[in-house]
């Protein structure tokens, strides 16, 4: 069992974020706004599809489950609000979300069907983020020049991500959910992640009037394919899911705990007295 704790982030996401937020730099903005778009409606899949797993076990074992569960939901309606707020203040600048209504119509086709078939695909995409959150607080350079808060809104994320990356992928195991389909919405979740996110960046981009800026397609190259990029740093990772008996636990996230630790004044947690100051 996992022992999953709710923090209440203390930033300000009521004032306005820069256009190109992200150090001045348009291609990593649009990706990052592009993730960002997708949390809302992913995270409440993400609940929805582990509470209806924890309501198809056995009544002894949701005992078992029910304080990392409620952990988990927590954790992931806590990215939901806040990144509700981000998108909030990202939309001023004309960007619109098209991933989301897409993604919606999609996951309404998963209505009836067997729930380890929605915990199959979170697990999934629960993989993603954790290797995505791995690479970002390993790399925390990448962050350098973006404001304070924002550093810590994407840090904070990533290293809850990395937290509760097993909770998923266990009760998907607990309701006898087989290596086969893991495997196969593993597959399918990859194609239709990367094309999501490329789409709507790209789409960010056109919106922003920088799509075909040579400095854009440079960024892009450098951040994928350069000594520390996405692709190249995370292929390894990803390409552990397929491996028969894989466990994300196998994957170590010692950068998480260190984060969570060493910025314990960013947030507070649930339960606890709130602190008053908020981080700008």
């Amino acid at each position: 069992m996992t022992t999953l704790v709710v923090r209440r982030l203390l930033i300000d996401l009521e004032s306005p974020v820069a256009r190109h937020w992200f150090a001045g730099d348009p291609f990593r903005t649009a990706f990052f706004n592009a993730l960002s778009m997708s949390f809302p409606v992913g995270e409440q899949f993400f609940i929805d599809s582990v509470r209806q797993g924890l309501a198809a076990l056995p009544p002894e074992a949701q005992a078992h489950w029910h304080e990392e569960v409620q952990g988990f939901i927590g954790q992931e309606a806590t990215h939901r609000r806040i990144h509700a707020l981000f998108n909030a203040q990202i939309e001023k600048h004309g960007l619109v979300n098209a991933w989301e209504p897409r993604a919606r119509e999609r996951l309404q086709q998963l209505d009836g069907l067997d729930p380890r078939h929605a915990l199959g695909i979170t697990a999934a995409n629960e993989h993603f983020t954790a290797i995505l959150a791995e690479w970002l607080l390993g790399h925390p350079d990448l962050l350098q020049g973006v404001e304070p808060r924002l550093q810590t809104l994407w840090l904070w994320h990533s290293a809850e991500e990395a937290e509760h990356k097993t909770t998923a992928f266990d009760l998907y195991r607990a309701l006898s959910g087989n290596e086969a389909w893991r495997r196969t919405w593993f597959r399918r979740v990859t194609l239709i992640f990367v094309a999501d996110t490329l789409r709507q960046t790209l789409h960010n981009l056109k919106r922003d009037q920088t799509l075909w800026h040579w400095h854009t397609a440079t960024s892009a190259l450098r951040f994928f394919f350069g000594r520390h990029g996405l692709v190249r740093q995370t292929f390894k990772p990803w390409r552990a899911y397929l491996r028969p008996g894989f466990h994300p636990s196998q994957l170590g996230s010692p950068l998480s705990a260190r984060w969570l630790q060493a910025n314990a004044a960013e947030f507070t947690l649930v339960g606890a007295p709130v602190k008053p100051e908020l981080r700008h």
